[in-house]
């Protein structure tokens, strides 16, 4: 724009609006880059914390009194239901997702989990491929 200008091309009060407009449009993209390099990264230790709650629920559960077990169901599942002898959990998010790609990795062979790159290291109750502990 800047060579239209010199070659006459285009007038002064054009390269004038226009480049005040490019710098506005310039200053708003630096603005949301910043907003973005300065954002809050709790979300992250959030999600690292559930998946370490969601590992460690079964024995935490056992090891709590009554009181507190409620209160971890509470935290875990919603609208749970009895029916006919059989009891069946709706999960909260995010550990709905976390329930379904259990059951789905349960019913994967062994041959397909390591083709998969899917490990159990994070699962309960698995022995040595618990992972590291705290």
């Amino acid at each position: 724009m800047y060579i239209d200008k010199l070659d006459g091309r285009i007038d002064t009060d054009f390269f004038d609006r226009k480049a005040a407009e490019w710098l506005g449009e310039q200053q708003k993209c630096l603005e949301i880059i910043r907003e973005h390099q300065e954002a809050n990264q709790t979300y992250l230790y959030e999600g690292i914390r559930h998946l370490e709650l969601a590992q460690k629920a079964g024995s935490l559960f056992r090891k709590q009194p009554a009181a507190e077990k409620r209160r971890l169901l509470g935290f875990v599942l919603s609208n749970c239901t009895w029916k006919d002898g059989r009891l069946t959990a709706a999960y909260r998010q995010p550990f709905d997702l976390l329930a379904k790609n259990v059951i789905a990795l349960e019913n994967k062979k062994p041959a397909e989990r390591a083709r998969t790159g899917d490990f159990d290291i994070w699962l309960p109750d698995l022995g040595s491929n618990q992972g590291p502990t705290d």
